[in-house]
């Protein structure tokens, strides 16, 4: 499946995830629509970096920023500063990106 960022983020406005998509998309989709634990559990079923990475930036946003260390590390990501909105954006291009190959 071929998705670019731009898609990705309109697809936001539709009722569900675009077909075909890892879990850890689904979570940053679900994420950008208000629903964390939807979210959340998606993320931890994803066992991969880019589950891990997303794991942490939920981590993050939800205020547990000693939780989110640990899933960074997980990663081998380091601990985000970012405003939330511009590490979501970081993370979906490089999970797109991930999808192509």
């Amino acid at each position: 499946m071929e998705l670019s960022i731009e898609t990705f983020e309109a697809s936001i406005e539709d009722e569900s995830p675009p077909e075909g998509m890892s879990s850890a998309l689904k979570a940053l989709w679900w994420d950008a629509k208000g629903d964390w634990h939807k979210a959340h559990k998606l993320a931890q079923s994803q066992k991969d970096a880019g589950g891990f990475w997303l794991h942490a930036y939920l981590h993050r946003v939800e205020g547990d920023d000693s939780n989110a260390g640990y899933w960074y590390s997980r990663a081998e990501q380091r601990h985000s500063a970012a405003e939330h909105q511009d590490e979501w954006r970081e993370i979906a291009i490089e999970l797109l990106k991930n999808e192509e190959r």
